[in-house]
């Protein structure tokens, strides 16, 4: 009886040990990224960085993204999920550590890069452990991990000002960030070490051909609008919001609403999205909320402004839906893989141009209507991409 015991409680416990490295990964997915934003002033002073370099610095992130995430699916192959990620999470502990005692602008963009170039790889990865261990909860353990994501991201958006203040120093008010990722570090290093189907080399079917696959192109081309839209929240609300007259303070404040309603309605959006056979309608109405919050600024952005950043917070769910599509549309773990490098890679490409448009815009003809038009526009093929990659289908 002890016996068979056992043998029942395993998996469950090998389950949630999973879950918790898996949830512990993805708090680190975006410190690395909003934890250099409330120091920038200092880090500019610190190293003498000109406003061109830290032009840079804020590009990097979705650069590194697209490229290095393309390189997951490869390194999955030969070495196994598992591993990879356990990579990932090693370069960014390293990269968070060290950048900030570097001597001069362009080495702490370098180990920048590789912070991020190792949350990339942790980044493509996370949605096939999630369709291995989690095959009948994606939508549940994806929107669990999207609030772990967010919740991360936050915390060391609000922290690292007041850790910086504590230690008299902003090096290292961004270095301890490095012992987040280095508590997720061991559970990884741990589950490379199973051989269970993610972390093994392919041997057997052929790989599939994602980018031929229309099913791919419109899951990249969702992730890819949904991501302009996140970036240009991200980069200009505020500042249309301050423009439009109100206080800096009530700014900020409206903009951390569109942050923080991505929590609870990520996490249900996600599950029911895990639950129905089709995707499409929540696509889309997630577009329609984008469209009304868009044309709510373009009107006048004092008129109704918890309003229209409840709306915009809505449309920022696309993000925990389109993880959770990745992983339903592919059959198997490795699919999942390649789909998840493929609709990342290309979306993120897709998305840089966007937040550099709105600024030039903005400038071209000092004001908001103009680019708030432009992402009212960018919702009609979020929309449609949104549709067809939420059908009921797999590859």
């Amino acid at each position: 009886m002890a016996v068979l015991e056992e043998q029942l409680t395993r998996p469950r416990r090998g389950r949630v040990f999973t879950l918790v490295a898996l949830l512990l990964a993805a708090v680190n997915l975006r410190l690395a990224v909003t934890s250099v934003g409330p120091v920038l002033t200092e880090i500019r002073s610190g190293l003498h960085m000109s406003a061109t370099v830290a032009g840079l610095l804020t590009s990097v992130p979705v650069v590194c993204f697209a490229s290095i995430g393309l390189l997951a699916p490869r390194l999955a192959r030969r070495l196994g999920a598992g591993r990879v990620i356990a990579g990932g999470l090693t370069l960014l502990t390293a990269g968070l550590a060290v950048r900030p005692y570097a001597p001069g602008p362009m080495l702490f963009l370098l180990l920048s890069g590789v912070a991020l170039g190792g949350i990339a790889l942790v980044n493509v990865l996370l949605p096939s452990i999630v369709k291995d261990h989690f095959p009948d909860q994606v939508g549940t353990v994806t929107g669990l991990y999207t609030v772990a994501l967010n919740l991360g991201a936050t915390t060391a958006a609000a922290a690292t000002v007041p850790l910086t203040d504590g230690f008299g120093d902003w090096r290292l008010g961004l270095a301890c960030w490095a012992l987040a990722a280095l508590v997720a570090l061991p559970p990884w290093l741990l589950l490379a070490r199973e051989r269970t189907v993610t972390n093994q080399p392919e041997t057997s079917a052929p790989p599939v051909r994602v980018i031929r696959q229309p099913i791919a192109w419109a899951l990249a081309v969702y992730f890819g609008m949904q991501s302009t839209s996140a970036y240009v929240i991200i980069g200009w609300l505020p500042q249309i919001y301050r423009d439009a007259g109100l206080s800096a303070g009530l700014a900020g404040v409206l903009f951390a609403t569109t942050s923080l309603l991505g929590v609870p309605l990520g996490m249900a959006l996600s599950a029911l999205a895990g639950r129905v056979r089709s995707q499409s309608g929540i696509a889309v109405a997630l577009g329609l909320f984008g469209i009304a919050g868009y044309f709510g600024l373009w009107v006048d952005p004092a008129a109704a402004p918890w309003l229209w950043a409840v709306l915009l917070g809505i449309v920022n769910t696309a993000f925990p839906l389109v993880l959770t599509m990745i992983a339903l549309r592919g059959r198997n773990p490795a699919t999942v893989v390649r789909l998840s490098a493929f609709a990342q890679g290309v979306g993120y490409l897709i998305a840089i141009p966007g937040p550099i448009l709105i600024g030039l815009l903005h400038d071209v003809t000092d004001g908001w209507k103009a680019p708030l038009a432009v992402m009212i526009g960018l919702m009609v093929p979020q929309i449609i991409a949104g549709f067809f990659a939420g059908r009921d289908r797999q590859i």
